[in-house]
């Protein structure tokens, strides 16, 4: 369960907790148009706090709105200042943050003109999305049977509520199944992403993940490549079907909410040595050095705050 915290940004007021709430007639609540983004705050060795990629996650929340012809109330900034101070009234010096937009309540109907556009901001402890043991030792997934929507189906690069009902039915099935995740195909039959995770591939010291054709843009995704090709680390944006998947050297999940999480076993086929490999330790060390401030060479993707 969310470990409750005090405040919840929404619609430009501070309001508790327990208060924030929407009618049951919500449009978005029927129909699924909601624009959301996860993002992460960091506590720093150095005693300070800070939120990882802030601009970038503000900016895909806009990209969201925009594929969907939705317009916000509040510009970028306004955005940004408002997840600051929802991290600040809560006293939040770690934690994961949730901005929101969606349709409210109006008209009812596929096609609607006046429902006001509303955003809520909340944020929460969290830790290891997929498991602290996960994060060390890696999990085990499952290839769903269900298939990752094709570009024309839905909007890929749209983070929006409605798409993840293909994501929950998949996690569903793999967790049914005794699975810690899952990853799903593309209509073709290669390798997509995960429930809610970009797919990395480590083989012959080349570094695999799938182009940016059917699969959400993810922050930590180009976060991984980039500091991949720094670290002298061939990266290849191809695709690859699930039986190179099985015969990688190493594999891994990326994400704002899975982090850097290790892949040990799929479809009950055991990937490399059935331990994170170097690539993917190296990686993930590298990651958790920048965000919590430990390395400097990339302070820019760091927006600290005060608590």
């Amino acid at each position: 369960m969310i470990q409750k915290t005090e405040y919840i940004w929404m619609d430009g007021k501070l309001v508790k907790w327990d208060n924030a709430r929407v009618h049951v007639l919500t449009h978005s609540l029927h129909y699924g148009v909601a624009p959301f983004e996860g993002i992460r705050a960091y506590a720093s060795d150095n005693g300070k706090s800070a939120v990882f990629r802030l601009d970038q996650h503000v900016n895909r929340f806009f990209d969201s709105a925009h594929i969907m012809l939705m317009d916000y109330p509040y510009s970028r900034q306004e955005i940004k200042n408002a997840i600051v101070q929802t991290l600040q009234i809560n006293k939040l010096k770690a934690g994961y943050i949730r901005p929101i937009a969606f349709y409210g309540y109006g008209d009812m109907g596929l096609y609607v003109e006046n429902n006001p556009v509303q955003i809520a901001i909340a944020a929460w402890p969290w830790g290891a999305y997929l498991g602290d043991d996960g994060l060390k030792n890696g999990i085990r997934i499952k290839i769903s049977s269900y298939v990752r929507y094709n570009v024309n189906a839905a909007m890929s690069k749209a983070k929006i509520g409605g798409s993840y009902v293909n994501s929950i039915l998949a996690k569903k099935e793999s967790k049914l199944a005794g699975y810690d995740e899952t990853i799903l195909l593309d209509d073709e039959g290669y390798v997509a992403e995960g429930s809610g995770e970009n797919v990395f591939i480590v083989k012959n010291g080349v570094l695999k993940t799938p182009p940016l054709t059917s699969i959400l843009s993810g922050i930590t995704r180009a976060t991984i490549i980039q500091l991949a090709k720094e670290s002298g680390i061939p990266v290849e944006e191809v695709r690859f079907t699930r039986d190179e998947l099985y015969i990688a050297d190493g594999a891994f999940l990326s994400g704002t909410a899975a982090e850097i999480t290790p892949i040990r076993e799929v479809d009950d086929r055991k990937i490399g040595t059935g331990k994170p490999e170097k690539i993917t330790q190296r990686l993930q060390k590298r990651f958790f050095d920048i965000v919590r401030g430990k390395d400097k060479r990339h302070k820019d993707w760091l927006f600290y705050y005060k608590v």
